[in-house]
């Protein structure tokens, strides 16, 4: 399974090809089953060291990389930035140099800046070194752990027993909300669009700007160069960024629900927004919020996300949030920990 993996660091999904993406899901669904059993740890990574360096506040992905870790039985150590050298003047490239000093085989790296994690994967590199760098989050950048156990979530629910990206062609999703501040949204229209997922964007023209139209339609543009100055066999395949996209734009909801097999829905995230971008919470619940009678747009059997924490009562009817028929925010959590052990694992096999 690992002959169709080849990368060190995991920073981005731009650049992830199909074959990628199931090696990913295929070997969480394995890792699934392990966590199933009564003793849900394996050796598999024993005697490494993964870092947890965290400058930003987190729960979830935080606990689901160190509980994916220990699974594994690496050593895991974990960073706290107020108690840390920071405080007293040390880079973050001095600090992941110390943890690199340490032993450290694989660093997680969330930071409120974008490109910290392509910064720290490229020192890694220049000193030589076969240190991986996993991005767990940097700034309005990407988030690919979380798109990789949406796109988990998804697939498993489609196909327990054989999970793959191509189980997702021609599926409509909807994602709602502050997709401007969603690192999580950026990662997952890569993801999304590249199963040959129709996928919608719906908010009010403050939080769903034009540029996300833009933003995939030029790196496709820019695949197809790429595409071109190679042999004439080479395949879209093998060229990620040639992909026939479909994304779509609303700034109105019912467009986007209307028909949706799944829907996302992301958090209002207030600390990142530096200007008045919604008029009040209760207005964008009014015309944003997905409720059951919302719901009635959607295909019979659609089925909720939301990558937490929620806004109860904003992005989501409190009651439909926590109902099992619609919701797999709890299977999202669970899917976590599956999916960033099959990164973790192959992130370390590589090193071999």
């Amino acid at each position: 399974m690992t002959d169709t993996w080849n990368r060190h660091h995991v920073l981005s999904l731009a650049d992830f090809t199909p074959d990628e993406y199931d090696t990913v899901l295929q070997t969480a669904n394995s890792f699934r089953e392990v966590l199933s059993r009564r003793t849900k740890k394996v050796p598999t990574l024993q005697g490494q060291v993964v870092a947890n360096l965290f400058f930003e506040s987190s729960t979830r992905t935080r606990s689901s990389f160190e509980l994916a870790a220990k699974r594994l039985s690496a050593d895991t150590l974990n960073f706290a930035p107020g108690s840390s050298s920071l405080t007293k003047g040390e880079t973050i490239l001095d600090t992941a140099k110390t943890y690199l000093a340490m032993g450290t085989d694989m660093m997680v790296i969330r930071h409120r800046e974008a490109g910290v994690p392509q910064a720290i994967a490229n020192e890694m590199d220049r000193l030589g070194v076969k240190v991986g760098v996993l991005n767990a989050g940097d700034g309005q950048h990407e988030h690919p752990s979380q798109a990789l156990l949406d796109l988990f979530t998804i697939t498993t629910l489609l196909d327990p027993n054989q999970p793959q990206l191509s189980l997702l062609k021609d599926k409509k999703i909807a994602i709602v909300g502050d997709i401007l501040h969603s690192r999580v949204a950026r990662s997952n229209l890569w993801s999304l669009t590249a199963s040959g997922a129709e996928v919608h964007l719906a908010g009010p023209p403050t939080l769903v700007p034009q540029l996300f139209a833009d933003f995939v339609k030029e790196n496709k543009d820019k695949g197809r160069l790429k595409a071109s100055s190679k042999q004439p066999d080479s395949s879209s395949n093998l060229n990620p960024l040639a992909f026939p996209r479909k994304l779509f734009l609303h700034w109105s909801l019912e467009p986007a629900l209307r028909n949706a097999d799944f829907v996302m829905t992301l958090r209002l995230q207030k600390e990142r927004m530096t200007s008045h971008l919604l008029p009040s919470l209760r207005e964008y619940h009014q015309q944003f919020g997905i409720t059951r009678d919302r719901l009635k747009l959607c295909h019979p059997n659609v089925k909720l996300l939301h990558p937490g924490p929620v806004n109860r009562g904003v992005e989501i009817s409190s009651d439909l949030m926590d109902d099992p028929q619609f919701s797999l925010i709890s299977q999202q959590v669970t899917s976590g920990v599956a999916v960033r052990m099959a990164l973790l694992y192959l992130m370390g096999s590589s090193k071999v």
